[in-house]
C-alpha cells in the first residue's frame, strides 16, 4: 500500500506549502506511491484501479502530429478531484504538487501550460477522465509528468493535469507502479474517501459543469429546458438554467463565440421550418443579451429547420426531441 501523507523536506518548500495551506485551505491527503497534499475542500470524483495495464506518459508538447510519449506497464490508477470555489489558478494548484513530487524523489520529465502543451490537440490526445468527473478548459490548464527511480528503469511514473471551470478547480492524477506493487488507497486526514463517493453523483441538467464540458468536448450542447409555444418563436418567460450556464461560460471565456442553431420537426415545409428555427434561435440570442448581459458579438443565430434531426419524425416523442435549440462553439479566439 502507498499513502499520501505530509512530508517536511526543504525549508523553502515548507514555506511555500505553508503559504498555500493558509491561502487555499490545503490539508494533507493520502494516496499511493507518492506523498501529495490536496486542498481541504477537494472531493474525489473518480477513482479507478486498472490493475496491470499500460499508460502512455506525455514527455513533450504536441509536435503537430502526435504527443511524444513514453509507454509504461504496471499497476495503473486514475483519480480525479474537484475543488470547490473559484479564484485559484491551475498554476497555484499544480505548483505545490510538483514540488512535493520532487520531495518524494520524483524527477519531472515535462511540464507545460495549455497552448504551450499543444492546446486542443494535447488535451484530446492524452488520457483524460471523462466528463463530468474531470473538466479541462482548453485555454487554462497545466500538465506535469514525472518518474521515480533511474531514467532507464524507473520504479513509478505519474502525471498531473489541473484545470478549472467558473466555479471549481479539477485535478487528475494518473499513477503507475512499474513493479506492480500494491493496491491504491486514498485518504483525507483520517477519513478514507471511497473512490465512488462522488463519482456516482448525478449532474443537474443545465449545470455550468455539464454545459462547459459539452461545449469544450463535443463542440455543442442542446438547451433542453427551453420552452416555445407550438408553432411560435416566442421563448417562454423562464428562468432557464441552460441560458444562465451558457451566459456564465461566455463571460468566463470572453474570447469564445457560439452560434445558436434552431431545429424543428418535419411537420410543414422546409422553407417554413428554416424560418421558424431561425426565429427561435434569434429569440434565445436576444434573451442571452438582454437578460444575461452576454455581449452580442459572442452570439449569433442560425436555423436549419428539420435538416439535422436527433430522432425520427414518425412519432410525437421523436418530433419533440427534434424541436430544439443548440449552442455550437464556433470560435476559441
Amino acid at each position: 500500500m502507498m499513502n499520501i501523507t505530509r512530508r517536511t523536506g526543504d525549508p523553502k518548500q515548507m514555506i511555500l506549502r505553508a503559504f498555500l495551506f493558509l491561502t487555499l485551505g490545503m490539508t494533507p491527503i493520502a494516496a499511493s506511491a507518492v506523498e501529495l497534499t490536496l486542498p481541504g475542500s477537494a472531493r474525489q470524483t473518480a477513482g479507478q484501479d486498472l490493475g496491470i495495464d499500460s499508460y502512455v506518459l506525455p514527455i513533450a508538447p504536441f509536435d503537430g502530429v502526435m504527443i511524444p510519449s513514453r509507454i509504461f506497464e504496471g499497476f495503473v490508477t486514475r483519480q480525479a478531484w474537484r475543488v470547490e470555489g473559484g479564484g485559484v489558478t491551475p498554476l497555484q494548484m499544480v505548483q505545490p504538487l510538483r514540488e512535493e513530487l520532487k520531495a518524494n524523489d520524483y524527477t519531472v520529465l515535462f511540464e507545460c501550460a495549455d497552448r504551450a502543451c499543444g492546446g486542443f490537440d494535447f488535451r484530446f490526445q492524452t488520457d483524460v477522465i471523462d466528463a463530468p468527473k474531470m473538466y479541462v478548459d482548453l485555454d487554462d490548464y497545466r500538465f506535469v509528468s514525472a518518474i521515480k527511480g533511474e531514467p532507464d528503469a524507473p520504479k513509478a511514473a505519474i502525471s498531473l493535469l489541473v484545470s478549472r471551470s467558473a466555479a471549481s478547480a479539477y485535478i487528475q492524477i494518473i499513477q503507475i507502479a512499474v513493479d506492480g506493487n500494491a493496491e491504491i488507497s486514498v485518504s483525507k486526514g483520517s477519513e478514507i474517501i471511497a473512490s465512488t463517493a462522488v463519482a456516482g453523483t448525478p449532474q443537474t441538467a443545465g449545470s455550468d459543469l455539464e454545459t462547459a464540458q459539452q461545449l469544450d468536448i463535443t463542440g455543442h450542447v442542446a438547451l433542453d429546458d427551453l420552452i416555445f409555444k407550438t408553432g411560435s418563436s416566442e421563448l417562454g418567460s423562464g428562468p432557464f438554467a441552460s441560458l444562465a450556464q451558457v451566459a456564465s461560460y461566455l463571460k468566463v471565456n470572453a474570447k469564445r463565440e457560439i452560434a445558436l442553431v434552431g431545429h424543428t420537426d418535419a411537420v410543414g415545409s422546409l422553407s417554413g421550418n428554416i424560418k421558424l428555427s431561425k426565429r427561435r434561435a434569434d429569440s434565445v440570442r436576444k434573451r442571452l443579451i438582454e437578460a444575461h448581459g452576454v455581449p452580442s458579438a459572442q452570439v449569433s443565430a442560425e436555423g436549419v429547420g428539420f435538416l439535422s434531426p436527433v430522432a425520427n419524425n414518425l412519432d410525437e416523442a421523436g418530433r419533440e426531441a427534434n424541436r430544439r435549440v443548440e449552442a455550437v462553439l464556433v470560435s476559441t479566439e
